[in-house]
């Protein structure tokens, strides 16, 4: 048998087992994290909840294309499949408490409470360092008022019974607006997400400007994930702080939705884990870290009340929400059929 054969095979089968041991601390985290889920369920916030709802949904798609080659495996499948079984009723607490203690905000955004909602990529792509921003605003550019509206005339819930895919003048300018940072920057693609999964075809219709006559909602996100890289790798190379891993978590869980496979990156895999508190199972567990995170976005607390909410145990809600369905993520792009050389695998 030729010595180049050999290698190569030795090659793939160590890829192998490096996944499967990636996989199966995946599923160990989201373990504890369902687990914790079904403890409070009736107490985090609708970002939170939306968190699980999108990790629900990786989940079912997981088990629906997991490979079934060997034991391992096939065990691997049983727990995720055990851990769907685990959230459908902890998500049905969860989105009833909802309605019962924020019923204007679950109203508003209720659509994304559905597993249905949520499309996963079907093929990958990777961002462009060309387009990162030459420089950064240095405040946030997005209001959490403003933005709430805009969602919901994507939505069609900003009214009973409203017309979908809305997009005034006022909301396309500001989700298009370049140089915006950290939350700014992640709402905007969000934004985008959202009305792409609604359906909303023409969401760029209207814009007159010449600059930006060949911008593709495609392209902006490509945009907007090019620079959450580049935001992401100066996060690590100064350091991480409590609303930086917030951040950070953040970025990889809408860009990897958005099919940017080049956040799936093995050494950010590890660091989330470590942010897990493994006995509770949640993230974001700090006692300064509503307080660190007020004082980043730089906004009236009450902006942070309801996006924020610090659980009686000490734990982040939104942080949680967050790193669960990043999670999710990596496990469903982990077991995707893709050239084992665009694995994230170290």
């Amino acid at each position: 048998m030729p010595r180049p054969f050999l290698l190569l095979l030795a090659l793939s089968s160590a890829l192998h087992c490096s996944r499967q041991e990636l996989i199966d601390d995946l599923l160990d985290s989201l373990s504890k994290a369902v687990a914790f889920f079904e403890k409070q369920s009736g107490h985090i916030n609708l970002d939170g909840v939306v968190g699980y709802v999108v990790l629900q949904t990786q989940l079912q798609e997981a088990t629906r294309a997991w490979p079934h080659s060997d034991f391992v495996s096939l065990s691997q499948r049983s727990t995720a499949v055990s851990l769907v079984k685990k959230l459908d009723r902890s998500l049905s607490h969860a989105v009833r408490s909802l309605q019962e203690t924020d019923p204007k905000y679950y109203k508003e955004f209720e659509p994304i409470l559905d597993t249905a909602f949520w499309v996963l990529p079907r093929e990958w792509s990777s961002t462009d360092p060309s387009l990162v921003y030459s420089s950064l605003r240095t405040t946030e550019c997005y209001d959490e008022q403003v933005g709430d509206k805009c969602m919901t005339l994507l939505l069609g819930t900003w009214k009973d019974n409203g017309t979908p895919c809305i997009v005034t003048k006022s909301c396309r300018d500001t989700m298009t607006r370049f140089g915006c940072p950290y939350y700014s920057l992640s709402h905007q693609l969000l934004y985008f997400m959202i009305g792409t999964m609604k359906g909303c075809s023409r969401m760029l219709k209207g814009d007159m400007r010449l600059s930006r006559v060949n911008i593709t909602v495609e392209h902006y996100q490509r945009i907007f994930c090019s620079n959450m890289m580049k935001s992401n790798q100066e996060i690590i190379s100064k350091g991480f702080t409590s609303q930086m891993q917030d951040i950070f978590i953040e970025n990889i869980l809408l860009c990897g939705l958005a099919g940017f496979s080049d956040f799936y990156k093995g050494d950010w895999l590890q660091h989330i884990l470590e942010w897990q508190d493994k006995e509770l199972g949640c993230f974001g567990k700090e006692e300064d870290y509503l307080q660190m995170f007020e004082e980043f976005l730089d906004t009236p607390h009450k902006r942070v009340k309801r996006r924020e909410k610090t659980l009686k145990d000490g734990c982040s809600s939104h942080m949680t929400g967050v790193a669960v369905s990043a999670l999710g993520g990596y496990l469903n792009f982990y077991l995707a059929e893709q050239d084992i050389t665009k694995r994230p695998l170290i």
